[in-house]
């Protein structure tokens, strides 16, 4: 997911220490904010300032506000366009975030999803009225592309010791992208690029419901919806990107990945990239449907061992997971998980699976990296 594409200047500052703990001597605060298919999140980073190479990070602030702009109507459209004026002026104000160090992008799944359904108009409206709300006419906010999100998700998220053996799949609310660098050149990415998203399947699904909204309904259309045409744009996705041949380990960001990444192993709450097998994906699809209170927070922090300290941090995330995600929408995520997976399930050749839980601070701090590098 993609936050601070056209980031130009790369500065010091000691304005965050106003607001948070900052964690290097040398370094600048950004804050990005990017509208995406079911609503608008906020990033700030920091970012160590280094004079010849690229700096750590450290990630400050995540916020969001569900606000489902892909429905591309009046009320989807004043709710993102409140919450992103809100993000803006709380980075502004209580963050204390110059306006210049403020990225704001529109996620590829938004680009995908208005071109795919002619309503650009909803994009352009949106971007004209938050110029006009925050008084910034000349503001930058463009509509990211599918291959620039792919290739700086791969820089931010996947080390440079396993650069070029990981093929990196971020599936988005409206759209799922991502690839590898095949010739040993991370120039130049070969992109996986899908119309399907967590929300988008799920969109879809309550589409074909008709007067039975019952789960076991929801259910079956959830199914039919991926074994046709999405079923059919991922085999032949999959297959063009050559990805199987070419590539050991399978590494899923965005919100369902950091979703299952907690609740498949809520024991390795602080470990920001958590394996996993097809086998354990398809267990939680079954029982999440089965049985959603199997996952309640306060139940399963009760089937590992930790402290007291431990257990409330997971908790909490878990909670948090239960507010972006219902029961429907992991069935709806996961579903189209297992799906992309099953693509990599060979007799002969096991592919190594992991989901990436912060995959959007990753990317942000690629692109500020090369910029410092750059300069």
């Amino acid at each position: 997911m993609i936050l601070l594409l056209l980031c130009t200047a790369i500065g010091i500052n000691s304005f965050g220490q106003a607001s948070f703990n900052l964690k290097y001597k040398r370094s600048a605060v950004y804050a990005g904010i990017e509208v995406g298919s079911k609503g608008v999140k906020m990033t700030v980073i920091e970012i160590e300032k280094k004079a010849d190479e690229a700096g750590n990070f450290n990630s400050l602030k995540d916020s969001s506000v569900n606000t489902d702009f892909i429905s591309f109507n009046e009320p989807s459209f004043a709710a993102t366009l409140n919450a992103l004026t809100g993000l803006y002026q709380q980075a502004l104000g209580a963050y204390k975030i110059p306006s210049a160090n403020i990225f704001t992008v529109m996620s590829s799944g938004v680009k995908v999803l208005s071109e795919k359904d002619n309503n650009k108009i909803w994009v352009n409206k949106l971007t004209d009225s938050f110029r006009n709300r925050i008084n910034e006419p000349q503001r930058s906010f463009k509509l990211v592309s599918v291959q620039d999100e792919a290739r700086l998700s791969h820089l931010g998220i996947v080390p440079e010791t396993k650069r070029f053996s990981t093929f990196l799949i971020d599936i988005g609310s409206g759209n799922t992208k991502g690839g590898y660098f095949p010739n040993v050149d991370i120039s130049s990415i070969r992109l996986f690029d899908l119309t399907w998203g967590t929300k988008s399947v799920a969109n879809a699904t309550e589409k074909r419901m008709e007067n039975d909204l019952s789960l076991a309904n929801y259910r079956k259309q959830l199914f039919r919806v991926l074994e046709g045409a999405a079923n059919q744009e991922i085999v032949y996705a999959i297959n063009v990107s050559g990805a199987y041949n070419m590539s050991d380990n399978i590494a899923f960001s965005g919100g369902i990945a950091w979703a299952l990444a907690n609740l498949i192993h809520p024991e390795l709450n602080g470990d920001d990239v958590v394996p996993v097998t097809y086998k354990e994906v398809e267990q939680f699809y079954n029982r999440i449907y089965e049985n959603a209170a199997y996952y309640s927070p306060d139940v399963m922090v009760t089937r590992f061992d930790a402290d007291a300290a431990e257990k409330k941090s997971a908790a909490a995330v878990l909670k948090n997971i239960q507010k972006v995600f219902d029961q429907k929408a992991l069935m709806a995520g996961t579903g189209l998980l297992l799906r992309i997976m099953r693509q990599f399930e060979g007799v002969y050749e096991q592919k190594q699976f992991y989901m990436v839980k912060n995959g959007q601070v990753g990317w942000i701090s690629a692109y500020v990296d090369q910029q410092i590098v750059s300069k």
